[in-house]
């Protein structure tokens, strides 16, 4: 069975949408693009890594759109290695219309997306979901990943979609490396699906070591 990876792009109180332009997804969004100030080379070294080995794609309508409209025409030009990635490997979509699949290697998933997504995770050895918010939260519901890569930017702004935009479950996640934070102030977190569901404790129990005065 194969890996399930979450690459998000996220500020710091968690809003993660349209971090690459403004016109990404401007309905009652003034900040499309806040990620583009904050870049730097480390954090662009970071994510081509996080890329290495990914022969699958899995997106949401409106990030397929975007992606399909920007990367075929990138090839040979300075974002050269992920274009060739992307281009390269299938693209599977999720979508409740009918999307115009004009990308190559292109599959729309069928109605039954939990089990759609299981389908490709059997046939692939590394899915990667990149932005696709609403996908996102399917995913995050149906604990149908394996690891989040996470960057949190060092700007709070307040409105906008957030990771966990009302499909989080209980869900506990172990870190997998150190975090690594950017010049700019960018840090990056990786973390894996753990067992579970988060546990709860007293810090003033005895075995903490907090003194009682009741």
């Amino acid at each position: 069975m194969g890996l399930i990876d979450l690459e998000l792009f996220a500020t710091l109180d968690l809003v993660a949408q349209a971090p690459g332009g403004p016109d990404e997804d401007p309905a009652g969004f003034p900040f499309g693009g806040w990620q583009a100030p904050l870049i730097d080379e480390v954090a662009g070294e970071q994510i081509v890594a996080a890329y290495e080995g990914t022969d699958a794609l899995l997106l949401g309508r409106r990030t397929y759109d975007i992606f399909a409209a920007y990367w075929p025409h990138q090839e040979g030009g300075e974002d050269n290695e992920i274009a060739t990635l992307f281009n390269r490997v299938p693209k599977y979509v999720a979508s409740r219309g009918t999307p115009d699949l004009s990308w190559a290697g292109s599959t729309h998933l069928g109605p039954d997306l939990p089990a759609a997504v299981r389908e490709i995770r059997d046939r692939h050895e590394l899915i990667k979901v990149v932005g696709s918010l609403d996908l996102v939260q399917t995913l995050l519901r149906e604990k149908l990943f394996d690891r989040l890569d996470l960057w949190v930017h060092p700007i709070v702004l307040g409105v906008g979609k957030s990771v966990f935009d009302g499909g989080a479950v209980p869900t506990n996640v172990t870190l997998l490396d150190p975090p690594v934070a950017s010049p700019n102030g960018t840090v990056y977190l990786r973390y894996g699906l753990a067992e579970g569901i988060p546990a709860t404790g007293d810090m003033a129990a005895p075995d903490r070591g907090v003194e009682r005065t009741d």
